[in-house]
Protein backbone atom coordinates (compact mmCIF):
# COMPACT_ATOMS: atom_id res chain seq x y z
CA UNK A 1 0.00 0.00 0.00
CA UNK A 2 2.76 2.38 0.92
CA UNK A 3 4.65 1.93 -2.38
CA UNK A 4 1.57 2.35 -4.39
CA UNK A 5 1.36 5.63 -2.47
CA UNK A 6 4.89 7.03 -2.94
CA UNK A 7 4.55 5.78 -6.65
CA UNK A 8 8.16 3.64 -6.20
CA UNK A 9 6.64 0.78 -8.40
CA UNK A 10 5.78 3.96 -11.49
CA UNK A 11 9.58 5.25 -10.58
CA UNK A 12 11.06 1.75 -11.14
CA UNK A 13 9.24 1.22 -13.98
CA UNK A 14 10.55 4.69 -15.67
CA UNK A 15 13.64 4.04 -15.03
CA UNK A 16 13.81 1.03 -15.95
CA UNK A 17 12.25 2.08 -19.30
CA UNK A 18 15.03 4.47 -20.03
CA UNK A 19 17.76 2.19 -19.59
CA UNK A 20 16.61 0.01 -21.59
CA UNK A 21 16.06 2.72 -23.97
CA UNK A 22 19.45 3.94 -23.67
CA UNK A 23 20.99 0.53 -23.94
CA UNK A 24 18.64 0.12 -27.53
CA UNK A 25 20.48 3.34 -28.54
CA UNK A 26 23.80 2.25 -27.61
CA UNK A 27 23.49 -0.69 -30.02
CA UNK A 28 21.47 1.13 -32.64
CA UNK A 29 23.88 4.24 -32.93
CA UNK A 30 27.15 2.46 -32.59
CA UNK A 31 26.83 1.18 -35.95
CA UNK A 32 24.89 4.02 -37.77
CA UNK A 33 27.61 6.41 -36.55
CA UNK A 34 30.73 4.12 -37.84
CA UNK A 35 28.17 3.12 -40.97
CA UNK A 36 27.84 7.34 -41.31
CA UNK A 37 31.91 7.94 -41.14
CA UNK A 38 33.20 4.68 -43.07
CA UNK A 39 30.76 4.65 -46.27
CA UNK A 40 28.88 8.13 -45.87
CA UNK A 41 31.70 10.14 -45.73
CA UNK A 42 34.00 7.94 -47.48
CA UNK A 43 36.51 7.44 -44.88
CA UNK A 44 37.42 4.22 -46.00
CA UNK A 45 38.26 4.51 -49.23
CA UNK A 46 39.75 7.94 -48.88
CA UNK A 47 42.28 5.69 -46.55
CA UNK A 48 42.46 2.95 -49.56
CA UNK A 49 39.85 0.37 -47.60
CA UNK A 50 36.45 -0.60 -49.36
CA UNK A 51 33.23 0.14 -48.17
CA UNK A 52 31.82 -1.89 -45.48
CA UNK A 53 29.13 -4.29 -45.11
CA UNK A 54 26.29 -4.68 -42.49
CA UNK A 55 28.24 -7.24 -40.60
CA UNK A 56 31.36 -5.79 -40.72
CA UNK A 57 30.12 -2.73 -39.51
CA UNK A 58 28.89 -4.02 -36.38
CA UNK A 59 32.24 -5.67 -35.48
CA UNK A 60 33.93 -2.97 -36.09
CA UNK A 61 31.97 -0.55 -34.04
CA UNK A 62 32.02 -3.65 -31.50
CA UNK A 63 36.14 -2.91 -31.86
CA UNK A 64 35.99 0.10 -30.77
CA UNK A 65 33.60 0.22 -28.18
CA UNK A 66 34.85 -2.84 -26.32
CA UNK A 67 37.89 -3.36 -23.96
CA UNK A 68 41.16 -5.35 -24.36
CA UNK A 69 39.73 -8.40 -23.75
CA UNK A 70 36.43 -7.96 -26.84
CA UNK A 71 39.03 -6.39 -29.00
CA UNK A 72 41.29 -9.68 -28.55
CA UNK A 73 37.63 -11.59 -29.05
CA UNK A 74 36.85 -10.27 -32.23
CA UNK A 75 40.24 -10.56 -33.74
CA UNK A 76 40.14 -14.03 -33.23
CA UNK A 77 36.95 -14.60 -34.55
CA UNK A 78 37.81 -12.52 -37.90
CA UNK A 79 41.09 -14.73 -38.09
CA UNK A 80 38.87 -18.44 -37.68
CA UNK A 81 36.06 -17.40 -39.56
CA UNK A 82 37.99 -15.91 -42.86
CA UNK A 83 42.10 -16.07 -42.41
CA UNK A 84 41.99 -15.56 -46.61
CA UNK A 85 41.53 -11.98 -45.86
CA UNK A 86 45.25 -11.19 -45.04
CA UNK A 87 46.09 -12.91 -48.74
CA UNK A 88 44.29 -9.48 -49.97
CA UNK A 89 46.64 -6.83 -51.31
CA UNK A 90 45.86 -3.57 -49.27
CA UNK A 91 47.77 0.33 -50.13
CA UNK A 92 46.75 2.04 -47.47
CA UNK A 93 47.42 5.78 -47.67
CA UNK A 94 47.12 8.77 -45.42
CA UNK A 95 44.07 10.44 -46.08
CA UNK A 96 43.45 13.78 -47.56
CA UNK A 97 42.91 16.96 -45.26
CA UNK A 98 39.35 17.72 -45.94
CA UNK A 99 36.68 18.65 -43.54
CA UNK A 100 34.88 15.28 -44.91
CA UNK A 101 37.42 13.38 -43.47
CA UNK A 102 37.99 15.68 -39.99
CA UNK A 103 34.32 14.51 -39.37
CA UNK A 104 34.74 11.12 -39.91
CA UNK A 105 37.68 11.19 -37.74
CA UNK A 106 35.87 13.04 -35.57
CA UNK A 107 32.92 10.11 -35.44
CA UNK A 108 34.98 7.12 -34.92
CA UNK A 109 36.86 8.90 -31.88
CA UNK A 110 33.70 9.48 -30.25
CA UNK A 111 32.87 5.75 -30.62
CA UNK A 112 36.63 4.54 -29.45
CA UNK A 113 36.19 6.93 -26.40
CA UNK A 114 33.98 5.78 -23.83
CA UNK A 115 32.90 8.00 -21.14
CA UNK A 116 34.19 5.64 -17.89
CA UNK A 117 36.87 3.74 -20.09
CA UNK A 118 39.34 5.59 -18.14
CA UNK A 119 37.62 5.60 -15.25
CA UNK A 120 40.14 2.73 -13.37
CA UNK A 121 38.17 2.60 -10.25
CA UNK A 122 39.34 5.79 -8.72
CA UNK A 123 37.53 7.98 -6.33
CA UNK A 124 36.39 11.17 -7.33
CA UNK A 125 39.57 13.28 -6.05
CA UNK A 126 41.62 10.99 -8.68
CA UNK A 127 42.97 8.47 -5.91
Amino acid sequence: MALRVLGIGALVAGGLAVAVAAVAAAILLGPLVFWLAWNVLDFGPALGLPELGFWAIVLATLFLVLGWFGKVLITGIVFLVDPSWLDRAAELHWPEPSFRNFVAVALLAVLASRPHAHAGGRDKRGR
